[in-house]
């Protein structure tokens, strides 16, 4: 099993990753929009797909640094949310950048093979990072169990030890509810 401190570094790791993807992929599909623009051609709307791929890249990565340093229930559905979204921008903008490359073959093409490519590594990002973040929210449900077994464990010791006294005096040595037990006084 990994440690909580592995899960987080690899949650860094990929975060890390999804980060690069994000500002990859805004840059490439900006760089194919100003082409466009400056060739005077149309742009259809799925040319756009690579700058939404890659902001919704960048807020899974900067959530997952968060994720990575907090360890937080709310920081983990935040970021297994935002994976799931990256991951649906993604697949679509691999679905338009590959039928926008059917259509034409120019130099652009190669442009729009990087941003596939990019997609592709951050689609994998997230499938990874979704993953790590049920790992993470595991090991943290096993420590928060652990704990409060052991805190039922040190009250269970406290009975036994009130138990003992009640053996020997007669009467618990504890007070309950803020009110002092018959046997003292």
């Amino acid at each position: 099993m990994c440690s909580t401190e592995r899960v987080s570094s690899l949650m860094l790791m990929l975060s890390l990753v999804e980060l690069a993807c994000g500002f990859g992929s805004l840059s490439l599909g900006s760089v194919v929009l100003a082409l466009e623009r400056l060739s005077g051609e149309k742009s259809l709307p799925g040319h756009a797909s690579p700058v939404w791929s890659g902001i919704a890249f960048i807020f899974c990565g900067i959530c997952g640094l968060l994720c990575a340093k907090k360890r937080t229930g709310l920081f983990m559905i935040l970021f297994s949310s935002l994976c799931i979204c990256g991951m649906i921008a993604g697949i679509l903008n691999v679905q338009f950048l590959q039928e926008d490359s059917l259509r034409r073959s120019t130099v652009r093409n190669s442009i729009r093979l990087a941003a596939l490519t990019t997609a592709a590594v951050g689609i994998a990002g997230c499938l990874a990072a979704s993953w790590l973040t049920c790992r993470m929210a595991r090991n943290e449900q096993r420590r928060m169990f652990f704990e409060m077994e052991h805190s039922l464990h040190h009250s269970h010791e406290l009975t036994e030890k009130e138990l003992a006294d009640l053996n020997n005096s007669g009467f618990p040595s504890t007070s309950t509810n803020g009110k002092q037990s018959p046997g003292e006084g």
